[in-house]
């Protein structure tokens, strides 16, 4: 079990909270997935599905601006002195000139582009970087929570094209399962936050894209968009009809500049349910038969000095449990999903540290504390947790009060 250490509260720096809600100019439409940064830091968080935001700026940066990035829309610069507590931004959609990135179908093809944006990763991750990232699993039984935990873990980040494993130190962590939930059945996620570091489809790109299987999907054009000002081509995959074997679906979004690989949004066919399940299931009781409805994933990057990184990443995954000799079935979603909040440049070997050191195998609810400390986090970023999680940690707190 993890246990917090004590601070010397004295001695810890003092920052602004910022809350706020990023939404649609036009439509009042709420935008998930938007990139907040401290201008000339690599402090940042992004918008969780309600379009919320929570930010905490060290005092020495208040002098800065906040930008504000969203796949689609123009970029927005804000002094961090005009913020109040709780702040509404308004994002304009970004206006797409078709005449003016046509592309030559004689010239280009989905499919070569493709092979060009997953051959150039010069563009990305060059160098060795300590990320430091806020993680948060749910497991839900139908529309309730039954598991929930979250931490901040310090990831070694390796050069784009190094073969040198990653490496993931745990530094906080909370949990609550209510296992009366999940009846007899304990669903569990392995791997934790090594689940969403491999979702970086430019530095793990055989989980998706290898020489077996590129022959099995199509590509073709979709409308472009704009990201940060800049064109960005848009490339939809499918594996053909006559696949069988379970491969992905998609959208890639490409600078059309650089050829990088700004964001993936994919999921899994998982028609074939039982090939679908043996990519998911590692153990099970011989009664239940289990397999996925659906698995969905995200990944976005994001761009300093020139370079792109890993930013954020998102795992939807929804299982059926059926009991042999029972009537009715259950569903249970597990999400996962992790931002980098804080980075810095480092090329020095990766010390590993058996206490705190995470493994692809790992269980976050096993290593993790309980919700008793409401300063928990500290000065640490996290992402701001949907009405249901927030509702969810509330009645958690009032039930620790209560024991």
């Amino acid at each position: 079990m993890f246990t917090p250490k004590k601070i010397d509260a004295q001695n810890l720096p003092t920052y602004k909270e910022l809350k706020g809600k990023v939404i649609d100019a036009k439509t009042n439409k709420t935008l998930s997935f938007s990139d907040l940064i401290v201008d000339g830091s690599n402090i940042s968080t992004i918008t969780n599905s309600d379009g919320e935001f929570l930010l905490k700026v060290n005092s020495n940066l208040l002098d800065r601006d906040i930008v504000i990035t969203h796949l689609g829309y123009e970029k927005k610069n804000i002094k961090i002195s005009e913020l109040n507590h709780h702040t509404k931004i308004l994002l304009i959609p970004a206006v797409t000139e078709l005449n003016a990135i046509s592309i030559n179908p004689k010239k280009e093809n989905a499919r070569s582009m493709v092979l060009e944006v997953l051959k150039n990763k010069s563009m990305h991750n060059t160098d060795g970087k300590i990320m430091t990232a806020f993680y948060r699993e749910t497991i839900k039984k139908r529309r309730k929570n039954a598991s929930l935990s979250e931490a901040v873990v310090q990831i070694h980040k390796q050069p784009i094209n190094s073969l040198k494993r990653e490496g993931i130190d745990l530094i906080k962590a909370r949990k609550s399962t209510d296992y009366s939930k999940l009846d007899t059945l304990a669903l569990k996620l392995q791997g934790g936050p090594f689940s969403n570091l491999y979702t970086d489809v430019v530095k793990y790109t055989d989980y998706v894209f290898n020489k077996e299987n590129m022959d099995m999907y199509t590509f073709s054009f979709d409308a472009p968009t704009k990201i940060n000002n800049n064109t960005v081509y848009v490339i939809n995959f499918k594996q053909t009809s006559f696949i069988k074997t379970p491969l992905y679906y998609g959208k890639l979004y490409v600078d059309a500049k650089t050829l990088a690989l700004t964001s993936a949004i994919f999921s899994l066919n998982v028609s074939n349910k039982e090939l679908s399940s043996k990519m998911y299931i590692r153990r099970k009781p011989k009664k239940v038969d289990v397999y996925p409805t659906k698995a969905s994933y995200r990944v976005n990057y994001r761009t300093q000095n020139g370079k792109w990184h890993y930013a954020y990443s998102n795992i939807l995954l929804t299982f059926k449990v059926n009991w042999k000799g029972k009537l009715f079935n259950s569903t249970y979603t597990l999400n996962s999903e992790m931002a980098i909040t804080d980075w810095k440049h480092s090329n020095a070997k990766y010390a590993k540290t058996k206490n705190t050191m995470l493994r692809p195998t790992t269980i976050l609810t096993d290593k993790a504390s309980g919700f008793s400390d409401p300063e928990f986090w500290g000065k640490y970023n996290i992402i701001e947790p949907e009405k249901s999680i927030e509702t969810a940690i509330a009645k958690i707190k009032r039930q620790l009060k209560r024991t």
